[in-house]
């Protein structure tokens, strides 16, 4: 059978991990940065074309979905009278 562990021995281990946990915060954001700066960020004029694309596509697609709510609704409509 294991010997159970004494509480005195725990708090220097929690000390030691809350040092380790903030070397590893620290390193993270290290990387993070490291890693942006390392982003090919797009022009403004690129920025605009691809906002512009993405909203007419919304556009169009939520007017395909509309119609087809529409039509299902009709039909529906149909089928139940």
């Amino acid at each position: 059978m294991a010997k159970p562990e004494k509480q005195d021995a725990k708090k220097p281990v929690a000390k030691k991990d809350k040092k380790e946990r903030k070397a590893g915060i620290v390193k993270f954001f290290r990387s993070v940065i490291s890693e942006m700066k390392k982003v090919t960020w797009p022009t403004r004029k690129e920025l605009v074309n691809y906002t512009i694309v993405v909203i007419v596509v919304v556009i169009i697609v939520a007017a395909v979905v509309g119609v087809m709510d529409l039509g299902f609704g009709q039909l529906l409509q149909l089928i139940t009278r």
